[in-house]
């Protein structure tokens, strides 16, 4: 039997789940354990999200959701999950503002609570997101995706990805 043609995007998706998990895990530090490790989890997850997530997400607008659009026959059908995206970032940038007040000393409850909401809404937004990837339109690309096309796809997502992470 031979791999799907988009295996290879449900295989980096596979080695991203664990850093995924790692969000809901250093929420449910905060408050709880050491200021020091909180710390070096939200550095972790920060260091992620930044530098190997939103380099994914750019890939996934460049040369995926384009494709996908192509397949359904409605470049729009994609905007939904692109809206996530804008929302990873967002997120992102708070959690970049959270984590530099982290590194300047103590945690108070509020900076807490917001830490704990948004480690938390990461975690939720990507987790669904991935999944809606994988159980709509990475089917799709399976059943009407031809293996050069996802080729294609694919080298134009790891060019995208590349330049996203030089920026």
């Amino acid at each position: 039997m031979t791999a799907a043609p988009t295996q290879p995007l449900r295989d980096e998706h596979k080695e991203l789940l664990p850093h995924i998990e790692s969000l809901r895990v250093a929420a449910d530090a905060v408050g709880v354990a050491p200021t020091a490790v909180v710390r070096q989890r939200v550095d972790d997850a920060y260091d992620f999200l930044a530098h190997h997530l939103l380099p994914h997400a750019q890939a996934e607008e460049q040369a995926l959701y384009p494709v996908v659009g192509k397949v359904i026959g409605a470049s729009e059908a994609t905007r939904t999950m692109s809206r996530d995206h804008v929302e990873v970032g967002r997120l992102v940038e708070e959690l970049g503002a959270l984590r530099e007040r982290l590194a300047s000393g103590t945690m108070r409850e509020p900076e807490a609570q917001a830490l704990r909401r948004v480690l938390y809404g990461l975690y939720t937004l990507v987790s669904v997101h991935f999944a809606k990837e994988e159980e709509v339109y990475l089917p799709l690309l399976d059943a009407r995706l031809g293996a050069d096309e996802a080729r294609e796809m694919f080298a134009a997502m790891e060019a995208a990805a590349a330049e996203a992470k030089r920026r």
